[in-house]
């Protein structure tokens, strides 16, 4: 689904976010992408455009799903044994998913893995009933903890980033939930390496592309963010890429 990576480029820790979203209202005059890339160690902004354009988080929205379940997790009002009910809203949600039956249960532990690496949408909704009862409360829930977090741009409505009209964010809010996920739950970023998983059987390995190919070729050469651009696959319209 996404990658969190941090790329060192002349002693910076640098965290960049590039989006190729729909814009939030088409009667703008916005260019397709945004960007920012900043210095991770010290919130430096080291090149941005269009960083506060309005756009759809798609499914980045899951970063703030993660974030409110490693939280959880912190607080010890789950552990990574706890089993979470699928509902049959939760059992309904469209691809991608893990193909989740109403009645079923995922422990966290599964449920984490499944939304990084198959951005499964059933998944999302099981962890949005299971932390905040409903999905429109975890929706409001997700919204207060982005204001908390500086991110005073982005409104959430369902814990997937599947399509809400309301539903929105900015390329500086999104590398700043980025940066807080790396600083808040160092003990958990290392969930964003996964590539693949085993659930009940069936291995589901990660679709994502929007990955640096090589970093010390980018760091080492072009410094930049054309460079990077140059170096990822960009997705169609409604894909985010955090690198």
């Amino acid at each position: 689904m996404f990658a969190l990576k941090r790329a060192v480029r002349k002693g910076f820790l640098v965290l960049a976010v590039v989006l190729s979203l729909s814009l939030v209202n088409q009667a703008q005059a916005n260019p397709r992408y945004s960007s920012i890339v900043i210095d991770a160690d010290t919130g430096a902004v080291l090149h941005e455009s269009n960083a506060d354009a309005s756009r759809y988080p798609a499914s980045l929205t899951k970063m703030m799903t993660l974030y409110m379940l490693f939280e959880a997790i912190e607080q010890r009002k789950m552990t990574l044994d706890t089993r979470m009910q699928v509902s049959v809203h939760a059992a309904s949600m469209p691809q991608t998913n893990i193909g989740l039956r109403t009645g079923d249960s995922i422990s966290v532990r599964d449920a984490i893995p499944a939304l990084i690496v198959r951005s499964a949408n059933d998944v999302a909704a099981v962890v949005a009933e299971a932390l905040g009862s409903s999905e429109a409360n975890f929706g409001r829930m997700m919204t207060d903890k982005a204001r908390k977090l500086g991110m005073h741009s982005t409104t959430f409505r369902n814990a997937s980033g599947l399509p809400n009209g309301e539903q929105k964010t900015t390329a500086r809010d999104l590398v700043t939930l980025s940066a807080r996920l790396m600083k808040d739950f160092s003990n958990h970023y290392h969930y964003f390496s996964t590539r693949s998983f085993n659930y009940k059987g069936t291995i589901y390995r990660s679709h994502n592309r929007m990955v640096v190919s090589n970093t010390q070729v980018w760091t080492a050469r072009k410094p930049d963010l054309s460079a990077l651009l140059d170096s990822m696959w960009l997705p169609p319209p409604s894909a985010v890429i955090v690198v």
